[in-house]
């Protein structure tokens, strides 16, 4: 529990074996829950996690934002933070991100990356296409964010629901804050955090995802299916 809040933190993860052992084991004494969402794994990433004490749930269909749909609704606390399994997220600027989120009034808070801390946490190519899918964020829906790519949030239990985030793909983290930034009813926030070099096999496909991420701006703003 945090300054009175119950926490869940969720994890997706697909082949983390080695970094999912790291990100749990550094997990703040605070948090009341974690979840991975396994997307159906082919190495000890389940076992390593229930052997910490996490809470695994299954999700067999392949895809970031599938895994998302399944560890979101199957957290039970107060506030949801998400993390990805690679250490990349650290979790020890959990506190910083709730703080943001309770003092500001905010209902979903996003952790912007930029600027790093560290620039070998993420290469340049990288950093530019971050840049280039945040930029058509801004253009095509008018609305104030640094890191439209950030993977770790924090957000009240009850906004996920209200939400119609569709993509099972990478695209669920820029529509997950898009439709947060547009909902009537939820106050939506950013806050900086460090960003660290992930820990095992890089899964980013830098251009078919990168081109995958654009095309779903696009056809998100003007409602192509």
């Amino acid at each position: 529990m945090y300054r009175g809040k119950t926490i869940s933190v969720v994890i997706p993860a697909y082949n983390e074996e080695e970094g999912i052992r790291v990100v749990i084991e550094r997990m703040p004494d605070f948090v009341d829950e974690i979840v991975v969402s396994n997307n159906n794994s082919t190495d000890r990433t389940a076992e390593v996690a229930e052997s910490l004490g996490a809470k695994v749930v299954l999700e067999k269909r392949k895809g970031y934002g599938r895994a998302y749909k399944t560890g979101i609704p199957a957290a039970s606390s107060e506030i949801v933070v998400t993390l990805d399994g690679d250490g990349s997220y650290p979790p020890e600027e959990i506190p910083r991100v709730l703080d943001f989120l309770l003092d500001g009034e905010h209902h979903f808070v996003t952790a912007s990356r930029f600027p790093l801390k560290s620039g070998g946490s993420m290469q340049g190519m990288n950093q530019l296409g971050n840049w280039a899918l945040t930029a058509t964020t801004l253009l095509l829906f008018f609305r104030k964010i640094r890191d439209s790519q950030s993977g770790m949030w924090a957000f009240y239990s009850w906004v996920f629901p209200k939400l119609d985030v569709r993509s099972d793909g990478m695209p669920f983290s820029e529509e997950f804050k898009i439709e947060a930034m547009l909902h009537p009813e939820v106050r939506f926030g950013e806050c900086h955090i460090d960003y660290h070099e992930r820990i095992g096999e890089v899964k980013l496909n830098m251009w078919s995802d990168g081109f995958e991420n654009l095309m779903f701006l696009v056809k998100r703003r003007f409602g192509v299916k």
